[in-house]
């Protein structure tokens, strides 16, 4: 049987740079992006689905619409009355990027207030994703629901994957956002850090001090990236470490630990092999960065499945 993939989180419509001063909308969100790209690097046969709220306006037609037309499936999304997607713009200066947000009646924020579809969801799937974003914008209830909706399906054997992806400004305090980050790291069996992150907001002095932290939570394997330093892995105990990819050029790394997660899922799936995984994943992210976007053209996906 084809393994089901589900990502959870919210998907946002995206206002950044063109040419002109003018601005292009899109359609992104970190576990979004995430679903994009293990949906290019699976085989067709895998299904990738999203689980998320939106409202029933015509914006959130279009985000569904966009959505489906990437192949992620949105049978388990959720339509509420009165709400809108989130929005969000990209800011850039010298290739890095900064954001504005506009997400306070988004109806993401309601993703988990039907406990049964959630369960549902994780039920039919085999493979979910959630990130800290997902965690921060819910409410404490929901928080709760979803984390123990997730450690039964973790507990049941499935794989659960997590990304950190701390972003203080989605928090009310820190100590808030330390506590539940670690909730969600206790709930998966693969988490997947940004080490300049651990290291601002836990504190930590190495990567191991993050590989042990986070082992210590109960997370099994654990894949820290590091930007143009690499990536360490521990899976099971045993440790490697894979070096970054050259990026041609750096025009925005929007996206790019969002690319490495999706490809390095898609290929550990795949082959079982998390080394692998994090080669192909880091060559992903050096040709994300190289584009306007968290997306990538469809165009280029065949040149990185050649290598």
């Amino acid at each position: 049987m084809s393994q089901r993939a589900l990502l959870i989180g919210e998907c946002m419509v995206e206002l950044r740079q063109a040419e002109g001063g003018l601005l292009r909308k899109g359609f992104a969100g970190d576990t979004f992006n995430t679903a994009y790209y293990m949906r290019a690097f699976l085989p067709g046969e895998r299904p990738v689905d999203y689980f998320t709220a939106v409202g029933t306006d015509t914006i959130s037609d279009e985000l569904l619409a966009f959505v489906e037309g990437t192949g992620v499936g949105t049978g388990f999304v959720r339509r509420v009355p009165e709400r809108s997607p989130g929005l969000y713009m990209i800011h850039l200066k010298d290739g890095e990027r900064s954001f504005s947000y506009w997400r306070s009646a988004s109806a993401a924020r309601l993703l988990a207030d039907d406990p049964a579809a959630l369960r549902a969801a994780i039920d039919a799937s085999d493979v979910i994703l959630f990130s800290g974003i997902t965690l921060a914008i819910l409410s404490p209830d929901a928080v709760e629901t979803l984390l123990s909706e997730i450690g039964r399906a973790k507990a049941g054997g499935k794989l659960v994957a997590f990304d950190p992806n701390i972003r203080p400004r989605l928090w009310d305090d820190a100590e808030t956002m330390r506590r539940t980050i670690s909730a969600g790291a206790a709930a998966a069996t693969i988490v997947m850090p940004s080490f300049e992150d651990e290291a601002t907001h836990f504190g930590d002095a190495s990567i191991a001090a993050t590989i042990a932290r986070y082992r210590a939570l109960g997370a099994e394997n654990l894949v820290v990236k590091d930007g143009a330093e690499g990536i360490t892995l521990d899976f099971g105990g045993a440790q490697s470490f894979v070096a970054a990819a050259r990026a041609q050029k750096v025009v925005d790394t929007t996206g790019a630990g969002d690319s490495f997660n999706g490809a390095f899922l898609a290929k550990y799936l795949e082959t079982d092999d998390p080394r692998l995984a994090a080669e192909f994943a880091a060559r992903v992210a050096a040709t994300v960065i190289a584009h306007h976007g968290a997306l990538l053209p469809p165009a280029e996906f065949q040149a990185l499945m050649r290598g």
